[in-house]
């Protein structure tokens, strides 16, 4: 397996002496050329809908850190906007929605098989980046998780314990369920025409499945990643996907076998021991750094990410941040990370 990336021996279940690495969000904010670049698109969607733009972005921190993937650059509302919902960004606040509330706002939702007018954008984006990526950098497609897309549907915005979507759920859970089943077929038609375009691996982000609990986590977090992934799979074999259900704790146990996926994402509130011995053990894992290191930087983050590179290295493991990088982050913190994984004794 030794002419294969490394981030996909990894997901194959390999054990790599020195783990590959990629960052959540590593196009953004915090990198002074992707400001040049959103500025010369005009404003965030107009930057994820400019195909060549959009590659330039996702090229950047190829082109200055050498990481071992590139993630797309677009963003997971995309796909309700390409439902028909009204999307637009507030400076300073983040996104806004139409909301899905009733049967009626459901009812107004366009066909999944209309989606790709809106979306051929992206996948052009991806087309793009296959042929520019350097030979050893894995291209990674991705869509958010149907609940955690759904908590912005149904309240419009992005909410701190997503109450709006619960309260639907409890009040009607018919028409929740709907949303659900819409947006899960509607991932998978998403993510299918990423991999034609040329994804190499996909990964479902479920930033908002630790406000599920019990069954409601199973019923609505791991069953629609099973059937993405179940689906995924038939109609691409061989194709790794990585499952994220941020915050789940304890689901993050079995979730891999669960649902068919080639590794698990985990976020910071677990530790890396404890995942090596109770998530690990199933297969490839990848994380999970405290993206607040990127911030603080100093001996701290040498430390902490020379611990996590220990902890994993008895398995198969991707590493990366816990969440994504935040704008304040300083780009020579990325450098030191990267050093300290590749270079432990020199960092």
């Amino acid at each position: 397996m030794s002419d294969q990336k490394t981030i996909l021996r990894a997901l194959a279940g390999e054990t790599l002496p020195t783990p590959p690495i990629w960052m959540m969000r590593q196009a953004g904010r915090y990198l002074p050329e992707y400001r040049a670049t959103r500025a010369q698109a005009g404003d965030f969607l107009s930057l994820c809908y400019n195909s060549e733009l959009a590659a330039e972005v996702t090229l950047q921190p190829i082109r200055r850190y050498g990481f071992d993937a590139a993630i797309l650059f677009a963003d997971i509302l995309l796909l309700p906007q390409a439902l028909g919902a009204d999307l637009w960004f507030v400076t300073g606040e983040g996104p806004r929605l139409s909301t899905i509330t009733t049967q009626g706002d459901f009812d107004k939702l366009t066909s999944i098989d209309d989606i790709d007018e809106t979306l051929n954008p992206i996948y052009e984006t991806v087309r793009i980046l296959s042929r520019e990526l350097p030979s050893e950098t894995t291209l990674i497609g991705f869509a958010g998780a149907p609940w955690t897309v759904a908590t912005y549907m149904i309240a419009g915005k992005g909410t701190k314990d997503q109450g709006p979507a619960h309260a639907l759920k409890a009040e009607n859970r018919p028409l929740f369920e709907a949303l659900i089943d819409k947006l899960t077929d509607a991932t998978i038609l998403y993510l299918s025409k990423q991999i034609e375009a040329g994804a190499e691996v996909v990964k479902i982000f479920d930033s908002w499945a630790g406000s599920l609990e019990g069954a409601d986590f199973i019923k609505y977090a791991l069953e629609p990643a099973m059937k993405i992934t179940q689906v995924l799979k038939h109609k691409h074999p061989g194709v790794p996907v990585i499952a994220f259900p941020r915050e789940a704790g304890e689901g993050y146990i079995g979730f891999a076998k669960a649902t068919g996926a080639d590794c698990v994402a985990l976020d910071n509130s677990v530790s890396a021991e404890w995942a090596a011995q109770n998530v690990q053990k199933d297969g490839c894992v990848q994380g999970n750094l405290a993206s607040s290191h990127m911030v603080t930087g100093g001996q701290a983050l040498v430390d902490e990410t020379r611990a996590i590179v220990k902890a994993f290295s008895g398995g198969p493991h991707i590493f990366n941040l816990g969440h994504g990088i935040t704008p304040d982050a300083d780009p020579d913190n990325v450098q030191r990370m990267i050093d300290a994984v590749r270079e432990p004794a020199l960092a």
